[in-house]
């Protein structure tokens, strides 16, 4: 499973959605040893599909001359009405489309999208200290219960 853990950080997190990956087999073996990053890469419409860009996938050795480019443009699966949802939502509201994970379900590769807006430096210091009151507060709790 490949996490985006920048994503939450740079990015209030709105509407998510699952979508499949249309992958070669080698991409796929490559996936399953626990290759792959996510990190730096973004999905866009283009033409009533949405793909990934800037993803990496590393080569897989054993497949021999058959391999693909680690860094390739991939097709996501969705429905047409989530299609259009989210071109509308680009279109409209300003915002992106960011991967937050990929990971196998049921045998297939699976990609979490999610609309999100970009943060502002003020918003990632709010995000930043609400999340400190919160673990101070379990710790607190925790030490009260120990007490207990």
């Amino acid at each position: 499973m490949l996490r985006n853990r920048r994503a939450s950080h740079d990015y209030e997190l709105l509407d998510r959605y699952e979508a499949g990956l249309e992958l070669t087999g080698s991409e796929v073996k490559a996936l399953r040893q626990g290759g792959g990053s996510i990190a730096e890469a973004y999905a866009k419409v283009d033409g009533g599909q949405v793909f990934i860009e800037n993803m990496t996938i590393p080569v897989y050795r054993e497949a021999s001359y058959n391999n693909h480019e680690p860094t390739r443009r991939r097709r996501l699966l969705l429905n047409r009405r989530e299609i259009e949802e989210i071109e509308r939502a680009l279109e409209r509201r300003g915002l992106t489309l960011v991967p937050l994970s990929l990971y196998f379900k049921d045998g297939w590769a699976k990609l979490e999208l999610a609309l999100a807006r970009g943060k502002k430096l003020h918003d990632k210091r709010e995000s930043a200290a609400k999340q400190d009151a919160k673990r101070e507060i379990e710790r607190a709790l925790a030490r009260e219960r120990k007490g207990s």
